[in-house]
């Protein structure tokens, strides 16, 4: 005899663990079928414990500078093992915060590998679980190597994220292969615990789903610190020994050949969705040509009742955006009709330093669009706030519509980035315009005070540059 639920959710990740205390919220009786810990990779091998090793490696930058603010640090010494041991301690707090909600709603939590069936059931073992009103699919993804050019990832010459972020001891020198948000965090962190890094990227200039100029600063940043920054890089071959790896690889439009030698290899070159032997084909549901579940604009697959949510449902692969569809996909199981997601107003962050974050069009996209747009910039070092921290570097910029003033994209990149951007993330999904952003008084000093600038520069009326 089958258990029965209301919803059964195979994934505790973001997406999942959203949706199972949303669907609780609603009176439903839910179940969350998770392998491992509850959180997803986002809480205990991803966001979280990421963040907390950018902190330290803030720390460490901080202390550095700490002489010309008039404090004197000496013997100053880095430890990447006792940084590690706290950003496992912030992952634990976390993921036992996800086990606290769990018991809270009286939400079921399976430990297991699920494999959905059709009927509306997922069996975990010898037992199976049916759902009275829908499965939902929040499987996640993961970390992938490049095994055509021998790039297998092995954990210990070749590693990637998740083994990253397990290291008692860092290499002397660091080859990162992909200049995306991942990427560019770890060379962050790396570089200040003492390592050399080399940041190898495919494509023309690193973080490319960016806007250009923000990819530009970020650039001279990093080389600026002594990070070697190879961007528009082919890595044609690897040879992969005990101690060391060596990329060979083709650079710049001529096909130029170059090798890099390093003390170990961080993949950060995307990753791979969990679909795979989890019994989506006997189901009836379908992939995309990406590799996605198959969805509709309920998040609906191509089998009726089966839902899927996060990173298995498609870009962007983001940890909130994922909370989001969570949410949404209780509601619509519920019966009701949830305000639609805004797939283009999903901002995007990467935590390095200095943050960058964005949401909407880049000036690139716009001109592809053939938009009649206008850019309103204002940099940090002409920011009171900045200049008073030593953070100058960045800048914010506006895109509007030169017509009506609708913002069509904004893009920020300097201190704080991240948590600057989510005023701009209100005023497009409210339609704000530019003239509105401006209205909205903004407190002296703060670094914010750059974001009305720049709706002001937009308009020709900038005031402090």
């Amino acid at each position: 005899m089958a258990n029965s639920f209301d919803v059964v959710i195979l994934g505790g990740g973001p997406a999942g663990y959203v949706a199972a205390i949303r669907a609780a919220q609603l009176g439903m009786t839910v179940v969350v079928v998770e392998r491992d810990k509850l959180g997803g990779v986002c809480v205990n091998i991803g966001c979280i414990p990421t963040k907390a090793l950018l902190h330290s490696a803030y720390i460490a930058r901080l202390l550095g500078e700490s002489k010309e603010f008039g404090v004197e640090a000496t013997n100053i010494k880095t430890d990447y093992g006792v940084a590690m041991k706290r950003s496992r301690k912030v992952s634990d707090q976390n993921s036992k915060g996800v086990e606290f909600l769990m018991k809270k709603h009286k939400i079921t939590v399976i430990k297991g590998t699920g494999v959905v069936q059709p009927g509306k059931k997922v069996k975990v073992g010898s037992d199976v679980h049916e759902a009275k009103k829908a499965v939902v699919i929040a499987t996640g993804s993961r970390v992938k190597g490049i095994p055509q050019i021998g790039l297998e990832i092995n954990k210990t010459t070749v590693i990637s994220s998740d083994e990253a972020l397990l290291l008692e001891r860092v290499p002397d020198t660091l080859a990162i292969i992909g200049a995306g948000a991942v990427g560019m965090e770890f060379a962050d962190i790396f570089q200040a615990f003492g390592v050399k890094v080399t940041l190898i990227e495919a494509l023309p200039r690193i973080l490319p789903i960016e806007d250009a100029e923000a990819s530009d600063v970020l650039a001279k940043s990093y080389r600026k610190r002594g990070i070697d920054v190879i961007a528009g890089a082919k890595v044609t071959k690897a040879t992969v020994a005990k101690d060391k790896v060596t990329l060979e690889i083709e650079t710049g439009g001529g096909g130029e050949k170059k090798q890099v030698t390093a003390g170990a290899v961080l993949m950060a070159a995307g990753r791979a969705v969990n679909t795979e032997n989890i019994g989506l084909k006997e189901c009836g549901i379908q992939l995309t040509d990406r590799g996605f579940i198959k969805v509709d604009k309920n998040l609906q697959t191509t089998a009726p009742g089966y839902y899927a949510i996060g990173d298995v449902a498609g870009p962007p692969m983001l940890a909130h955006k994922g909370f989001r569809e969570g949410a949404v996909v209780a509601e619509i199981i519920a019966g009701q009709k949830p305000y639609p997601i805004k797939y283009d107003n999903v901002p995007s962050v990467t935590y390095c330093h200095p943050e960058v974050a964005s949401i909407g069009l880049t000036e690139d996209q716009c001109k592809e669009k053939k938009l009649d747009y206008v850019a309103g910039k204002f940099p940090f070092s002409a920011n009171g706030r900045a200049r008073g921290t030593g953070e100058t570097e960045g800048f914010v910029k506006i895109l509007r519509d030169k017509k009506y003033g609708e913002i069509l994209g904004a893009h920020i990149v300097g201190a704080h980035a991240s948590e600057m951007i989510h005023e701009l993330a209100v005023a497009r999904e409210n339609e704000y315009t530019v003239e509105e952003v401006d209205l909205a008084i903004h407190a002296h000093p703060t670094m914010s005070e750059a974001i009305g600038e720049a709706a002001l520069d937009s308009l020709g009326r900038v005031l402090h540059i």
